[in-house]
């Protein structure tokens, strides 16, 4: 579990550096220009890193599952070796699906209109300015890609996260299943957080809404609020990393 906090901290910091010093360019010197590679650019490291960060979400839920169902052969599952080959596998498969969604966005013509209503480049906001009259190939690809990496991914945790509540509910000890359940719905409820926004951007865009700064929000809080959240939630509710963030700090702990 330690490494792949790890990772998702990684993964979090990639995607916050990937967009926070343009929006903070923006909001301070009022830098709203944006090259089309650098846009592009952009696009792809914001999926990647988005896809990167589903993919851990899954192997958390695996290890969650492990730990709490088969708790006896936990450290012959999840061994270092099986935390290599999930992360190398994950990186793989996000930095390689990904790349088609800013290649189709560079394909498409672009006409007078060159302004999106968004302070990053997502790829419905920079694709909305297409004048290409054929879009149905292109759009359907990317709509079919989001939904096999994320859909897959959220079936995934769904399944894990019910496989762990159908055993916890099956334990003679309260304390038991109210520790484990404690345990799992901080990280349940981020998880969902982060799969909600996505749905919800993608409506927003699909339903053309006539009010521009609900798109925008929901993009920033996508991308700013788990990376914050993230830490806080998996690594303070863990005992032996708040114990050493107490000794960082010089507290005296106190606690189970």
């Amino acid at each position: 579990m330690y490494y792949f906090l790890g990772i998702l901290a990684v993964v979090d910091m990639g995607l916050a550096t990937t967009i926070m010093p343009k929006i903070l360019a923006i909001l301070w010197f009022n830098a709203k220009a944006i090259s089309f590679p650098q846009c592009f650019v952009q696009m792809y490291t914001i999926h990647c890193f988005v896809a990167m960060e589903s993919g851990i979400f899954v192997c958390m839920a695996i290890d969650r599952y492990v730990a709490i169902c088969r708790p006896l052969r936990y450290p012959s599952i999840i061994t270092g070796s099986f935390v290599v080959k999930a992360t190398v596998f994950m990186a793989l498969r996000n930095s390689l699906t990904t790349i088609p969604i800013p290649v189709f966005a560079a394909q498409r013509q672009y006409c007078s209109k060159n302004q999106i209503e968004h302070c990053l480049c997502s790829n419905l906001g920079v694709t909305s300015l297409s004048c290409d009259d054929d879009k149905t190939v292109k759009s359907i690809y990317q709509l079919l890609l989001a939904w096999t990496l994320m859909g897959s991914d959220l079936g995934l945790i769904i399944l894990s996260y019910a496989l762990i509540l159908q055993s916890v509910l099956k334990l003679n000890s309260a304390e038991a299943a109210s520790k484990a359940l404690s345990t799992c719905t901080s990280h349940l409820i981020l998880i969902l957080f982060f799969y909600t926004v996505i749905i919800v951007i993608s409506i927003t865009h699909s339903a053309a809404m006539t009010i521009p700064l609900i798109p925008v929000l929901l993009n920033v809080l996508h991308n700013v609020i788990p990376p914050a959240l993230n830490p806080m939630v998996y690594a303070l509710k863990n005992k032996e990393l708040r114990q050493g963030l107490y000794k960082v700090l010089k507290l005296d702990f106190k606690g189970n």
